[in-house]
């Protein structure tokens, strides 16, 4: 654990999902596997898949089929690959170790909290529901609720206003960069965690969050200190 205590009381935590709150990594490399199966190709091994998480579709077709978005088949396969992963999206995925205990925490300690990701609401919303989150959690925003997805700090604003919280009063929390990246642009505390995905770029220490976590237990021993 590095970093400063916020210049703010903290009054709501927001949660990047995938790769932060939940580990969904089994099923979004369960549904590319799928794809790869039914044309007789060879599995992708899931260590390659799982760092592409953060890049949703992209990332995961260009890992088992080496196209970008730009060729001519992707966007067939994406359809193919998001109704893939519908079909699975709660099989295998549960949050991370420690995560649990942690929103029940913040609960506790009179803290709002919610979601914000660039997972579009087709997934984002049943993945909440079948977590338990439903009614529970202060927002859930997805990548297609503004106009804007992460880095863009639309969705974290509008988090921040579902959620009856001034923006500064809220802290980001997420696994990439772009997380950090939007929670700046969006004027709150940033948060970034070793336990998720990290993609493929420059290291988490280079990203410029506030703090960094890595186990979910120091967030809020954090956020507790910071409020005595």
């Amino acid at each position: 654990m590095n970093g400063k205590s916020p210049a703010l009381p903290v009054r709501a935590v927001l949660f990047d999902l995938d790769g932060t709150l939940v580990d969904s990594a089994p099923d979004l490399a369960g549904a590319t596997n799928d794809m790869l199966a039914v044309r007789g190709l060879p599995a992708v091994p899931f260590e390659r898949l799982r760092p592409m998480v953060g890049a949703g579709a992209r990332g995961m077709m260009g890992v088992a089929f080496g196209i970008t978005p730009q060729d001519a088949a992707f966007a067939d396969l994406r359809t193919e690959f998001f109704d893939r992963y519908e079909a699975r999206l709660l099989q295998d995925t549960r949050p991370f170790d420690g995560v649990t205990d942690l929103l029940a925490g913040l609960s506790e300690a009179g803290l709002r909290w919610g979601i914000v990701t660039n997972k579009i609401e087709r997934f984002a919303l049943p993945l909440a529901r079948g977590m338990g989150w439903e009614g529970v959690a202060a927002a859930v925003v997805g990548g297609d609720t503004t106009a804007h997805a992460k880095p863009h700090p639309a969705p974290l604003l509008e988090a921040a206003r579902r959620s009856g919280v001034a923006p500064q009063h809220c802290v980001y929390v997420g696994d990439d960069v772009r997380d950090i990246q939007a929670g700046k642009a969006a004027g709150m505390p940033t948060v970034a965690v070793r336990w998720g995905y990290l993609g493929q770029g420059e290291p988490i220490e280079a990203w410029g969050a506030d703090v960094i976590f890595d186990r979910p237990s120091e967030l809020l021993d954090w956020l507790s200190e910071s409020r005595r």
